[in-house]
């Protein structure tokens, strides 16, 4: 296909979707399919088309966003977000907290949101949730609000009997729940989206800046930032945490979470307000790690809550509290000091593929993604079923455009997932 770098750039400017990282079968398996549809064999004609008919670009990235989430997907940012927001509302009941997801793809996530925030204690009109994403269609499976196994993973899924009713197709998700989300189409790339947006208290926008090319990363991050209230928290992928490390932002030291916050000019006083303030302990599931579309994940079971660095550093489980603490370093930007923790760990006990996932994860989020990739098989050699794991291997080589590699690590993660038969209904 001769046009096809040309509908590739004209896909870029329109979504950020940069064909060096997604690859070129995808974007060409995509437009073949427009192609046929519209009965159209020559791309030069179809790229005329493109550029001048916005209905078709939007029918082109429908197809080319590939929708892939599921339910309390990223607990930790959650059930954090659920935490700081009841903190939050103790301190300032008169202000209903205003929290931002996107892309929100088929609306699992907010919807997980509002779930974890009232079972936090929260009442619906304390809380306000906007949801946006590119692809219509996701948005219209999130209004129906049906959705099938596909959504629900993991073991934890007791908010599956609380906040569904069984349906032909498989869940329906209650009425009350899906009134606490607002959806709208929105591009983040669009000069004008949320220009005039009151700010937020929380935004959730994971796994998206992986997709971006520097310029158009520093783009959103700007336009992220404008939409923080003074103490807001925003939560991003694990993979993205350096993108956001900046001397406007800095971590919000919430283990696993990958949240960030601005460095206000209150702070540098020495004033930090309380509800902002990291917890001292915090009760963490074990580290379920977001990843890029296209690659599922499982929820987690919960564990005891995050012991005092002093606990941590004590001779009851050395090696497991080195970990834990290389993850607390690990989300605050300290990198090297929490690779150093994960070698200590794996010197005095031995290799474990806990230990080297962890470094896995370090070594991605600061930006060293061929060491990363080394941890991530070293954790499968030593634990082949590991899924995180293999989902994150596979996110890497989806971005050094190994595509075929990529799919064949997300077919190992599969097969330890749920079926994927019936799907959002």
């Amino acid at each position: 296909m001769k046009a096809l770098p040309h509908i590739a750039d004209k896909l870029k400017l329109a979504m950020g979707l940069d064909m060096a990282t997604v690859g070129a079968s995808l974007i060409e398996r995509v437009v073949r399919e427009r192609m046929t549809a519209l009965d159209i064999s020559d791309d030069s004609l179809y790229l005329a088309l493109l550029q001048t008919s916005a209905a078709e670009l939007q029918s082109l990235i429908e197809l080319a966003v590939v929708p892939e989430t599921w339910f309390f997907r990223d607990r930790e940012a959650i059930l954090a977000a659920a935490r700081l927001a009841r903190e939050r509302l103790a301190a300032q009941p008169a202000l209903p907290v205003r929290i931002l997801s996107l892309p929100c793809s088929t609306g699992e996530e907010p919807y997980s949101l509002a779930m974890a925030l009232l079972d936090a204690g929260l009442l619906p009109g304390q809380f306000v949730i906007d949801a946006y994403d590119i692809r219509t269609r996701s948005l219209e499976i999130a209004a129906a609000g049906i959705y099938g196994r596909n959504s629900f993973r993991g073991r934890d899924l007791g908010f599956r009997d609380r906040y569904f009713t069984a349906h032909e197709a498989g869940w329906h998700l209650q009425p009350h729940i899906r009134e606490q989300v607002r959806f709208a189409p929105g591009n983040l790339l669009a000069p004008d989206f949320l220009r005039h947006a009151a700010p937020f208290d929380f935004i959730f926008c994971r796994n998206v800046l992986i997709y971006f090319e520097r310029d158009v990363q520093n783009a959103v991050v700007n336009l992220l930032e404008g939409l923080m209230k003074p103490d807001a928290v925003i939560f991003v992928g694990p993979a993205e945490g350096g993108i956001l490390l900046s001397p406007r932002l800095e971590s919000a030291g919430i283990a696993l979470a990958f949240g960030f916050r601005k460095r206000p000019v209150q702070r540098r006083s020495g004033h930090v307000p309380t509800w902002a303030a990291p917890a001292k302990t915090a009760a963490v599931p074990p580290p379920v790690s977001a990843i890029p579309i296209g690659a599922p994940a499982v929820a987690a079971k919960r564990r005891p809550a995050m012991p005092e660095p002093s606990v941590v550093a004590s001779p009851v489980a050395p090696v497991s509290g080195r970990l834990e603490r290389a993850r607390l370093l690990a989300d605050q930007g300290k990198f090297e000091q929490a690779q150093a923790l994960c070698q200590e760990a794996i010197h005095e006990q031995g290799p474990s593929a806990a230990a080297f996932y962890l470094q896995g994860l370090i070594l991605d989020a600061g930006g060293d993604h061929e060491q990363a990739q080394r941890c991530y098989r070293k954790a499968l050699y030593l634990e082949p079923e590991h899924q995180p794991a293999l989902l994150h291997l596979a996110a890497l080589l989806q971005a050094q455009g190994d595509i075929a590699g990529a799919e064949r690590m997300r077919q190992r993660a599969a097969r330890l997932s749920p079926s994927r038969e019936d799907a959002h209904g």
